[in-house]
Parts: C-alpha cells; sequence; structure tokens
C-alpha cells in the first residue's frame, strides 16, 4: 500500500460551509423568536393595561352607585322613622289612615325617582366602562398597525 498517495480530508474545508449555514439558521431563527417574544410581551402589556383601565373604570361607578345606594337607605330610613312618630301622635283612625295614605304616596315618588337615579347611575357606569376599553382597544390596534 501506498500510504503517500492517500489524503486525509480537512475537516474545516469540508463541514465549513454546512456550520455556517447552520449557525446563520440557528442565528436568524433566535432572532425572530427574541423578536416574537418582545412583540408578545408588548401586547400582554397592553392588555394588562386595558384590563386595569377597564375594571378602574367600572370600580369607580360601582362606587358612585353604592355611595346613592346607601344615601337613599338613610333617606328611607329617616322617612319611615318619622312616618312612625307621626302616627304615635294620631288620635282617630281616620288620622291614622290619612298619614298612611300620605306617607304610602309620598315614599311611592320617592322610590321611583330612587329607582330612576340608580338606574342612570347604573347605566352611565356600563356605558363609561364600554367607551374605555373601546378606545383602549382602538388605541392599542392603532399602535401594532
Amino acid at each position: 500500500m501506498n500510504t503517500a498517495n492517500r489524503t486525509a480530508p480537512k475537516p474545516a474545508a469540508a463541514f465549513g460551509s454546512g456550520a455556517e449555514e447552520f449557525r446563520e439558521a440557528v442565528e436568524v431563527g433566535s432572532a425572530q423568536t427574541k423578536q416574537a417574544l418582545e412583540k408578545m410581551s408588548e401586547t400582554a402589556a397592553g392588555v394588562t393595561t386595558l384590563l386595569n383601565d377597564s375594571y378602574s373604570t367600572a370600580l369607580n361607578g360601582a362606587q358612585a352607585y353604592n355611595t346613592k345606594f346607601v344615601e337613599f337607605a338613610q333617606t328611607n330610613t329617616k322617612a319611615t322613622l318619622d312616618f312612625i312618630q307621626q302616627l304615635s301622635t294620631a288620635k282617630t283612625p281616620s288620622e291614622f289612615f290619612e298619614l298612611s295614605s300620605t306617607h304610602s304616596r309620598r315614599q311611592f315618588e320617592t322610590f321611583s325617582e330612587q329607582f330612576r337615579q340608580l338606574t342612570t347611575l347604573a347605566q352611565k357606569a356600563a356605558l363609561a366602562t364600554v367607551e374605555r376599553a373601546e378606545t383602549d382597544v382602538t388605541k392599542a390596534y392603532r399602535q401594532r398597525s
């Protein structure tokens, strides 16, 4: 056997172009993955902000509703206590029925007005929450486009 004519393959030269292409493909894939993760992170931050804003708006509306509800409960309790006090001074059945009739009519009018105000507050709170979410979604969509 003649060993002088044999040539050993050069590993760097033989596999160099394949290794380089593989490295480039990995780098491109890594860059794309990093870019996708950054975009997902930005989107998640935007969604978190949107949810916080929406919950904050809804909470403000609920607080206003609850405050008004407590105010009405106090007003109605006072009216009932006043009515009981007036009943205790009634001397005749006709006076008792007149006081009862007057109180019932006033309370019906009061409850109707209170119901109207609470309904208006609930509608405003719901509308404000929806408008806030819509504004935030539109803003986020425009930023992404």
